[in-house]
């Protein structure tokens, strides 16, 4: 497959490593936003199993998922501040901090994986640049299936979205439920069940994963694959404890991460027919969108965008410069 060969090139993964053994083992805590049975998170835990074997056991990560050790929203800065060497998180979660964070997540910028890898190509240097200005540097990002369309009713319209309390995940999705008149509120993903179930939201649009680790079946009945955007999730570790790894094992680190990217990358578009299917198989109508319904959220999109362009950050347009010169 030519765009899985073209990952495989940027990823430049290093299918055979010598490591040389080096002093103390090091047991690091790693907090993850999602349960085991997310792929993002069973792709760490593979990950974290590769760094322990090809270092010999001198690097141990311990993988504590679904917020277990450390919430959300927490977990950038505990691996800032080294309370944890490393950590997953939502990558635009962090678009109040720079625009260039969030383009993932801006609406019909990006809209299949091939889109979202060339989106990656130009982020990766700058955001690189930007965490190592907090003491973080990224290990490695994969994204989620394209994003859906959650509701109980199907929806013609926009307008259709109008006064439903809307699960939103950052402030670009508040924006976007804003815009179409519906009630944005914050809800992570473990905790998406109860908001349902407690009438705190009644919409969402989330990956076809999320919506079936989260059985979204038993709160709502239709799911449109609208393919909004395609937003990543992102690896990172803290800058000093990685500097203070000797070669070897900067590189054998290096090559798990490198490796759990593709693999990452894989897995989601497989997740992505598979979530479907079993959203379909559970009763759920897979319904797709209409044309009066697309052209109202690209319309939305293309808003955001022009929005989105009169406060970027000279570092959010240099990516977008590269992306669609």
């Amino acid at each position: 497959m030519s765009f899985l060969r073209s990952l495989s090139i940027t990823t430049g993964i290093v299918s055979t490593l010598l490591y040389s053994a080096s002093g103390s083992a090091a047991d690091w805590d790693m907090p993850t936003p999602y349960p085991d049975k997310t792929f993002h998170t069973a792709n760490i835990i593979e990950f974290a199993n590769e760094v322990r074997t090809t270092t010999a056991g001198d690097i141990n990560i311990t993988v504590h998922s679904a917020g277990s050790l450390i919430k959300h929203p927490e977990i950038k800065n505990a691996v800032r501040s080294n309370s944890v060497a490393i950590g997953e998180f939502f990558l635009s979660r962090l678009s109040n901090e720079n625009a260039a964070y969030g383009l993932d997540s801006l609406p019909f910028l990006a809209t299949s994986y091939e889109e979202a890898l060339d989106l990656w190509q130009a982020q990766k240097p700058i955001i690189t640049e930007l965490l190592a200005k907090q003491n973080l540097q990224p290990l490695f990002s994969v994204p989620w299936p394209p994003q859906g369309l959650y509701t109980k009713d199907e929806i013609q319209s926009v307008d259709d979205l109008r006064g439903l309390k809307f699960r939103a995940y950052n402030a670009t999705l508040e924006q976007f439920a804003s815009i179409a008149g519906a009630s944005p509120t914050q809800v992570e993903a473990p905790d998406i069940a109860q908001a349902f179930s407690t009438g705190q939201v009644e919409a969402m649009i989330t990956s076809p994963s999320t919506g079936a680790n989260t059985k979204a079946w038993d709160f709502v009945n239709v799911y449109s694959p609208i393919n909004a955007w395609v937003p990543k999730n992102i690896v990172v570790i803290n800058k000093t404890v990685f500097d203070a790894l000797n070669q070897s094992t900067q590189t054998a680190l290096m090559s798990a991460a490198e490796n759990a990217e593709l693999r990452g990358w894989q897995m989601s578009m497989e997740e992505t027919e598979s979530k479907t299917t079993e959203l379909e198989e559970n009763g759920m109508k897979v319904i797709d969108p209409s044309e009066e319904l697309i052209t109202g959220l690209q319309a939305i999109g293309s808003q955001m965008q022009e929005a989105w362009n009169d406060s970027a950050s000279s570092e959010a347009k240099s990516i977008i410069q590269i992306f669609k010169p």
